[in-house]
């Protein structure tokens, strides 16, 4: 058999170019993937930072990594260390609330944490709402009733547990708790609403123990968000009747507007900030929207424009009842009290265009947003992850795909189902759950 030589200058060149074929290979195996440890992410801004994402879906959708059961609630899972974190509730053979730790590779249970935990007085009481924050080698937690626990990560073990309904005397709103603890430091921090100036609370991490209160307010079901203004870090904090800037060490007041409501509590959304001027955004379902300003230099805040229609039909700028919208410099994009996804101008709330094709017309039609670059990735309540992008000349849907089936009870839609979840994005995949399965989907692109 006769072998033919190659000349060493082809060897060579064939080589390199092998070479370098295998690193860009191993460079894009190696593209650093991101966890998201809390509520709406690692900085709580719904901003998403892995690329090597897809840029559109397969015409044959999705298949799902793994999928593994859980039960009914809206709490969205989020994910850290190679762990996803998830709550739900059953009623049988009692009512109890758990917390769920599964493998975030395979989707194997690794512990589950449950507590007795019967529901009074709640609308909608599917289960809990919150999302567990992961912070260092513990996962903290607040139930719909009130009850707060600190888990070990590794064993779901509690290093602390209390029941904040008897502890501070609280009035459970009419939705439950919904506000997702915050980790700042050592203080776990919590909107519950506690009378004697307990709206907010900031405990031990390790141990519970109360370490602050502030705000003489009850509470909403917004979670606070953590800036920085004048070189420090400041909590903002959105409860019933107030919009406050609090000391995350201490609690103390650093600013304060008052935000009174026109009807009953709702305000959902979660307040949307803007490092690069200092403009905070806050929307509800009968408020309507106002922009805000913190002072970058000064521990001062003031209020720019303020928009509300006359009722939750004729709304101005945006009436949300659950998403929570963005702010993307001169312009804001959110869904409006019935589903209609509209763009405004930030600089006074002056509508731009408006859009019915994301989400169907209903009562409380919900729409959750993150941002990825250029692109918007949305998840509607029908169980649709949506590429898009969204800029002042109109919505413009790259691709849609289901990945996952709305199992939640809501009479006004004519399915009877939602999904009021927001997912997680991490690990270059999306994890998303119903009131059945949790469910991880890869969204890697090819190399």
């Amino acid at each position: 058999m006769r072998t033919h030589r190659l000349p060493p200058r082809i060897v060579h060149r064939a080589a390199s170019l092998l070479l370098a074929g295998n690193a860009f290979l191993l460079a894009a195996s190696a593209l650093p993937a991101a966890d998201w440890p809390q509520w709406r992410g690692p900085n709580r801004d719904g901003l998403w930072s892995e690329n090597g994402v897809l840029q559109s879906f397969p015409e044959a959708g999705l298949t799902a990594k793994w999928k593994s059961p859980v039960a009914s609630g809206y709490s969205g899972p989020t994910v850290a260390e190679g762990k996803v974190y998830v709550a739900d509730k059953i009623t049988e053979p009692g009512e109890q609330e758990r917390i769920h730790c599964f493998d975030a590779a395979t989707g194997a249970l690794l512990w589950t944490h449950a507590y007795d935990c019967a529901y009074q007085g709640i609308d909608y009481g599917y289960g809990p709402r919150t999302s567990v924050a992961i912070s260092g080698e513990r996962a903290f937690f607040l139930g719909a009733m009130g009850h707060a626990v600190c888990l070990d990560v590794k064993t779901g073990e509690a290093l602390w547990r209390r029941d904040l309904r008897e502890d501070y005397n609280l009035d459970i709103p009419v939705w439950g708790l919904s506000s997702s603890p915050i980790v700042v430091g050592p203080l776990a921090i919590f909107q519950i609403g506690g009378p004697g100036g307990a709206c907010v609370v900031g405990l031990d991490a390790a141990t519970g123990s109360e370490r602050w209160r502030s705000i003489d307010d009850l509470a909403s079901y917004t979670s606070p968000i953590l800036i920085r203004q004048a070189e420090r870090d400041v909590l903002i904090c959105s409860t019933a009747n107030r919009v406050a800037g609090l000391d995350p060490a201490s609690g103390a007041v650093l600013w304060d507007l008052e935000n009174k409501r026109v009807r009953l509590i709702d305000n959902v959304p979660t307040p949307v900030h803007d490092p690069a001027d200092g403009r905070i955004l806050l929307t509800s379902f009968y408020n309507g929207t106002r922009m805000l300003r913190a002072n970058p230099s000064a521990l001062e805040v003031e209020s720019l424009w303020e928009r509300r229609g006359s009722s939750e039909r004729r709304t101005d700028a945006l009436h949300p009842m659950i998403a929570t919208p963005l702010l993307r410099g001169n312009h804001i994009f959110g869904v409006d009290s019935y589903g209609e996804l509209r763009c405004l101008d930030a600089a006074n709330g002056d509508r731009l265009w408006e859009d019915q094709s994301a989400v169907p017309h209903g009562r409380w039609s919900t729409l959750f947003f993150v941002q990825n670059g250029e692109r918007t990735w949305i998840f509607s309540e029908e169980g649709f992850l949506i590429i898009a992008e969204l800029s002042p000349s109109g919505y413009r849907e790259i691709s849609r795909t289901r990945i996952i089936e709305p199992t939640t009870p809501l009479a006004q839609r004519p399915s009877g189902l939602v999904c009021w979840v927001h997912p997680a994005f991490a690990n270059r995949s999306v994890y998303i759950r119903n009131d059945r399965e949790l469910v991880c989907l890869d969204l890697s692109a090819e190399p």
